[in-house]
């Protein structure tokens, strides 16, 4: 199949997600770690979707003193991650449930339409989700995205390129790793 296809399967299986209004357990049955070069990496599921993922800052994970328990949405996910780390996937197909607001949920679906290697603007996503002057409501949603990489918000920046900040891991310094990564210029 080729990646575009499994793009547009995945891309399709979000949108309907997002679309149903599933919601974010707030108990995730189900755990799983792994090591990456931005450091650990904390994902949570409820068994039948991704339900999260946290990259560790200052040295912890949120559910760090909690057993690891894994399911087949998990250790597809540790799988498709570490490729992506190894730079050989550039597209996820994971089954994805998210909490958030209308509003929330339609940035998040834009920014799973951004392909890998190109980057967004604020902006760009605001006119797409029909608010063009919501900037900061933008940069607030892409904030609060709960899947991280997967959904990739790394892959928005200022109208100038510029980095305004990331709130994963250990922050720009994590952004900037992740947008090396996939070869996308920024300053």
């Amino acid at each position: 199949m080729s990646e575009n296809s499994q793009r547009h399967i995945w891309s399709q299986d979000y949108a309907r997600i997002m679309q149903s209004g599933n919601t974010l357990h707030t108990e995730s049955p189900y755990l799983r770690r792994l090591r990456s070069p931005i450091g650990r990496i904390e994902l949570t599921s409820d068994g039948k979707h991704l339900t999260g993922l946290a990259i560790e800052n200052t040295g912890t994970l949120p559910r760090e003193g909690e057993e690891e328990r894994s399911c087949v949405v998990l250790d597809d996910a540790v799988r498709q991650l570490t490729e992506y780390f190894a730079g050989e996937r550039r597209t996820f197909e994971l089954p994805l449930s998210v909490a958030g607001t209308a509003f929330q949920r339609s940035v998040w679906h834009e920014l799973n339409q951004l392909p890998f290697g190109l980057a967004v603007s604020y902006a760009d996503i605001g006119r797409a989700t029909g608010r063009p002057s919501a900037g900061r409501a933008v940069g607030g949603a892409v904030g609060a995205n709960p899947i991280p990489i997967i959904v990739p918000c790394h892959r928005v920046l200022a109208s100038n390129q510029r980095i305004t900040g990331y709130s994963g891991g250990q922050g720009i310094a994590t952004k900037v790793w992740l947008l090396e990564h996939e070869g996308i210029a920024h300053r």
